[in-house]
């Protein structure tokens, strides 16, 4: 689980930087990557959740 926990913190470090691109200077590029970003952050998450339930019923 805590490989999980890092791999999210990374995934939302560059969803972050990308989006601030995005919105401070317009890059479409940036915007593209942090879209693909967040879909990862989606199925990252849910990967959590369903190891947080496995942990939870121990």
């Amino acid at each position: 689980m805590k490989e999980l926990l890092e791999k999210i913190s990374a995934e939302y470090e560059a969803f972050q930087k990308d989006a601030a691109l995005q919105v401070e200077n317009g890059n479409k590029a940036a915007g593209t990557r942090a879209r693909k970003s967040s879909l990862s952050l989606e199925k990252l998450m849910k990967e959590f959740r369903k190891a947080s339930l496995e942990d939870s019923k121990k």
